[in-house]
């Protein structure tokens, strides 16, 4: 008696190496993420606070930009350069200063300063207008 062995066709999905290349491709991407560094600018946003100002801190000094793309500090037309030299003097001294630019200032001009404050080790603070 002849007997024939029945082969069955299993329907079933072996996941285990597509569990392992999901793996791997987490582990390259978690790796590759931490060789990428942000490059990011030191910008403190103005915020809200209940308490007042003590009268004994120092006045912010203000860069204001305008829709012409000038740069103004304290209220004096400045270029670029002076804007810098100025700012050098006062770097690395915790010196903190108001960036004011115009509603229609180009982004290229707020870009300059705060690209100023960042290699300077100026604290930066951004006052935009409300629109």
């Amino acid at each position: 008696m002849a007997l024939k062995k029945r082969s069955k066709v299993s329907a079933e999905f072996n996941m285990s190496s597509l569990t392992d290349i999901i793996f791997l491709l987490l582990i390259f991407f978690m790796l590759t993420s931490t060789v990428v560094a942000p490059n990011a600018l030191n910008l403190k946003m103005p915020g809200r606070s209940d308490t007042p100002p003590s009268p004994d801190t120092e006045r912010l000094d203000e860069v204001r930009i305008d829709a012409s793309g000038a740069f103004y500090f304290n209220d004096r037309r400045i270029d670029a350069g002076e804007l810098e030299n100025r700012l050098q003097g006062q770097a690395g001294q915790g010196y903190s200063m108001l960036i004011a630019p115009d509603a229609a200032a180009p982004v290229e001009g707020v870009v300059t300063v705060m690209d100023m404050a960042m290699r300077l080790d100026i604290n930066g603070v951004l006052a935009a207008e409300e629109q």
